[in-house]
């Protein structure tokens, strides 16, 4: 059923002209201003792609979008799945096995993060090399998901080494600093307590979000090799803790987009 599921999705965007594309790319929260640097060929909203989930986050825009940039096809999904909007871990990687399934060779992620780690400020970027997953599942735990590979997908090095390498040289090149950590993936919606980023700190977390997490566990799933960059956006000091504003979160994903922007375009030229 789920392949079938997908094979009709993969075939509506194969018949709309999304044929060969290399790069894809997943946008987080506040992070959509990359799609003016793509020249677009094609654009179509989820709600119009067979069998896609719909973005109810508002500050997700919901439609995948088809085009050029830095010389390479890329597909990007502006607007990601949550499971704390209640889709399932299946629906959560949908976008994930159909930019496969349309022949993506690398994959690149982004996400607003909170910074556990005190030494990362706002608007800091962190290069993630590893995670903990605190979201209770995982979107390989389902009835048939050995149609789709091997479920005991090896997480030794869930993170492309080789891209990994080809951003940090970016970054130095360009003169922006780029942290690398840990990214721990909660379910949310709820932020977290003190106690609870106490718990993050004793865990030798960087960074913490809601996101990322369950597409990084398909790609490895898919041998899709992939990159995340966790853009942080507030700071989660337990002893000087102070009320989140989702508005201020958004306008400094916004401020540190540029860069993050950079080391995307440019490390698709040499993927």
């Amino acid at each position: 059923m789920k392949l079938q599921q997908l094979q009709e999705t993969i075939d509506f965007l194969k018949s709309n002209g999304i044929t060969n594309p290399e790069v894809g790319i997943v946008l987080g929260t506040g992070l959509g201003k990359l799609v003016d640097e793509i020249s677009i060929d094609k654009e179509i909203p989820y709600s119009e792609i067979p069998n896609f989930p719909v973005a109810t986050v508002e500050f997700h825009s919901g439609k995948l979008i088809y085009g050029e940039l830095s010389g390479k096809k890329v597909l990007v999904m502006a607007g990601r799945f949550h499971l704390y909007e209640g889709y399932n871990a299946w629906e959560v990687t949908y976008g994930i096995r159909t930019m496969h399934g349309l022949g993506i060779k690398n994959l690149l992620i982004s996400n607003a993060a909170g910074a556990i780690n005190l030494d990362y400020k706002k608007g800091d970027l962190m290069l993630i090399e590893d995670h903990i997953n605190l979201q209770g599942s995982s979107p390989l735990a389902f009835k048939g998901a050995n149609d789709f590979g091997n479920i005991f997908a090896d997480m030794l090095e869930p993170y492309s080494k080789e891209i990994n390498i080809q951003l940090n040289l970016i970054a130095q090149e360009h003169k922006i600093q780029l942290h690398r950590g840990v990214y721990t993936s909660v379910l949310g919606p709820q932020l977290e307590t003190r106690a609870e980023y106490r718990m993050l700190q004793i865990l030798e977390t960087d960074a913490v979000g809601m996101s990322t997490v369950p597409e990084v566990i398909v790609a490895k799933q898919l041998n899709l090799p992939c990159a995340a960059i966790s853009v942080l956006t507030d700071e989660c000091d337990p002893k000087n803790l102070q009320p989140v504003d989702i508005s201020e979160i958004i306008a400094i994903a916004g401020e540190a987009e540029p860069k993050m922007i950079t080391l995307f375009k440019e490390v698709i030229k040499v993927l």
